[in-house]
């Protein structure tokens, strides 16, 4: 019987290190640059944008050159958002994958 408690602590352990390491990917940001740094666009942990920063210079640009930009900067983003998600997972799990769950929760 002792196994299975110590089973159930572990377990309520780990459900515990889980919503914290949420918590902190929440509060992770990211930016993604694009144009040489003429455009800047920056994501929290849920993938919101959160600030967007175009340059004078990039302003007298075509459209379809500022929405590539764009485009490109997001992207970058998001990229650096899943690296940190992926790192901030990793310290909770040891760095064992769970196969089918995508993180963040």
């Amino acid at each position: 019987m002792t196994d299975f408690k110590n089973i159930l602590d572990k377990a309520k352990e780990f459900e515990k290190k889980i919503k914290e390491s949420q918590n902190k990917i929440t509060n992770i940001t990211a930016e993604g640059v694009a144009g040489g740094d003429k455009v800047k666009i920056t994501l929290n942990g849920d993938g919101e944008i959160v600030k967007i920063y175009l340059s004078n210079e990039i302003l007298k640009e075509k459209k379809e050159i500022i929405q590539d930009l764009i485009i490109a900067a997001h992207n970058n983003a998001k990229f650096a958002i899943k690296e940190k998600t992926s790192e901030e997972i990793s310290k909770v799990t040891g760095g064992l994958g769970i196969p089918g769950v995508k993180w963040p929760l």
